[in-house]
């Protein structure tokens, strides 16, 4: 089961690692759908604003 922020309790301090599907379409070079970006703004800004540091782990193309 995944952990919610919500389960986490008191991140201060500490480093979290957040793996993101941000593998998103590019059409000439640009990015053709931002929704997945947007979607994980909140987790990422949610954690830094209690204090976190965050690093967020994600893959671009075929691995």
């Amino acid at each position: 089961m995944f952990r919610t922020l919500d389960d986490i309790g008191d991140v201060r301090g500490k480093r979290v690692v957040v793996r993101a599907d941000l593998n998103v379409p590019m059409d000439g070079g640009q990015v053709g759908d931002v929704s997945r970006l947007e979607a994980t703004v909140p987790t990422i800004a949610g954690l830094a604003d209690a204090g976190a540091r965050v690093v967020v782990l994600s893959h671009f193309g075929r691995p």
